[in-house]
């Protein structure tokens, strides 16, 4: 796998290796998983940090979608 790729059956935006590692570790590989946490659970993560979460953002609005109200 070329490091600029995310995994195959991976939804998510290409962000930091810890950021990506993260997120597949904690389970999300599709952007509506998203919509069932907030910002704030994400940040909880180790490696995910405010780009991330603004990579994210941008990503779901595009969608239509948005993450959970806290």
């Amino acid at each position: 796998m070329n490091d600029n790729q995310t995994l195959p059956d991976s939804e998510l935006p290409h962000m930091s290796k810890p950021a990506n590692r993260a997120l597949h570790q904690a389970g999300f590989n599709k952007l509506e998983q998203f919509t069932e946490v907030t910002e704030k659970e994400l940040l909880a993560l180790h490696g995910v940090g405010p780009k991330a979460i603004r990579i994210l953002n941008e990503v779901l609005q595009e969608r239509g979608l948005s993450f959970k109200k806290e």
